[in-house]
């Protein structure tokens, strides 16, 4: 094969994956720009069909999940806990293994795996079944309508993903704190004051800024990433299945991106 056609071959599949890249990515941003605008109008989901939509989406991304992840969050969270317990003991460390508790467990851990479980639980499994109601539809010779796929199914499917990602991330921080309290000081109420002095020494109003910020922002990367691909045509202009591969990668890596964020916000 000639050099330079082979070159220009290669330079042309590279510009159209680019391409193809740059168009999904903007799918993302402008269905999410939607979602929030229409999730910041009760007036749009308040009443009729829309409103129990939305109801029976919270109790289905929500009351599926709860028990299991908090059982899940507290096994991690105790398993934590006396690693960095052990540790900080062993060395003569005790009076930081609290702060480092907090600092990695309730701050960067929690809202991370809280945002992961409801992706692959709930967020995910939704997308494929919005999109193989498309490509039903589609195949079926029908029009596929945005504005009532945006508001029947994308609206509801992603209040529903912001609501259990703060949900399970509160409860799950809470369970984190109880249990890292029970373990260092056992049931005895004397090492209370001492307890929320570290913990509030942790909570500035900076940190507690950042972290409401960046579990706000997971919350939103889980109910808008995986629906807006669900709701984009391929090549050919249909809704053929995706890979759950490729969708989770292009997930987490908006994750990892505030998740960086957060940190450079947070030591930096």
């Amino acid at each position: 094969m000639d050099p330079i056609s082979s070159a220009q071959n290669s330079l042309s599949q590279w510009g159209a994956r680019v391409r193809s890249a740059w168009f999904a990515w903007w799918h993302v941003l402008l269905l999410g720009a939607q979602i929030v605008v229409l999730a910041l109008s009760p007036s749009s989901y308040r009443h009729g069909e829309r409103r129990a939509a939305v109801l029976r989406n919270l109790y289905l991304a929500t009351a599926p999940l709860l028990t299991w992840f908090l059982v899940l969050s507290a096994l991690v969270s105790v398993v934590l806990i006396r690693i960095v317990v052990a540790t900080a003991y062993s060395y003569g460390l005790t009076q930081y293994a609290l702060e480092v508790l907090v600092r990695t467990l309730v701050l960067e851990l929690i809202p991370l795996y809280a945002a992961l479980f409801v992706a692959l639980r709930y967020a995910m499994p939704g997308a494929q079944v919005v999109r193989k109601k498309l490509s039903d539809q589609h195949r079926a010779g029908g029009e596929v309508n945005e504005q009532a796929l945006l508001r029947g199914e994308l609206l509801p499917r992603s209040l529903a993903a912001v609501f259990s990602v703060l949900l399970l991330a509160a409860l799950s921080c809470v369970v984190a704190l109880v249990l890292t309290y029970l373990t260092v000081y056992g049931f005895s109420p004397w090492g209370l004051p001492a307890y929320t002095r570290s913990v509030g020494g942790v909570f500035t109003p900076a940190v507690t800024l950042i972290f409401t910020l960046k579990t706000l922002f997971f919350s939103m990367a889980v109910a808008v990433v995986p629906l807006a691909a669900s709701a984009q045509r391929d090549s050919q202009g249909r809704y053929s299945r995706r890979s759950d591969i490729s969708e989770f990668a292009r997930l987490f890596s908006v994750v990892l991106l505030i998740e960086v964020v957060s940190l450079v916000g947070n030591y930096y």
